[in-house]
């Protein structure tokens, strides 16, 4: 039973950064021109985004299991900032994929320009 449990700890998370990854290009493109150098500023806009996501949706995952904000930031800030920032780049292997797919898809939605 304690797998399942372990297993769910770990779907969960994956699955929500896989979303985030399909959904920020997706609300992106109602903001951004349709073209080819547009499409490449969203994607880059959408992968600062994600990585933001990423490192706050681990730091809320830490705070949700009951590590204290205190003993998160007792090495420092720069430490602190670092980790988190680390766990939002290495949370990339979930929602790149999914990004890279879902920008992809962009163009077909596209009334004034052709890809």
């Amino acid at each position: 039973m304690e797998f399942a449990g372990y297993g769910l700890n770990l779907l969960i998370p994956a699955l929500v950064l896989a979303a985030m990854g399909w959904l920020v290009p997706r609300v992106l493109s109602h903001l951004f021109p349709e073209g080819v150098r547009p499409l490449l500023a969203l994607t880059a806009v959408a992968i600062a985004i994600m990585l933001v996501l990423g490192a706050v949706f681990f730091a809320v995952l830490y705070l949700a299991q009951g590590v204290d904000f205190a003993v998160l930031l007792e090495p420092g800030w720069p430490a602190f900032l670092g980790h988190f920032a680390r766990l939002g780049a290495i949370s990339g292997l979930f929602w790149a994929p999914i990004l890279i797919l879902s920008v992809a898809q962009l163009p077909k939605r596209w009334k004034e320009k052709v890809w």
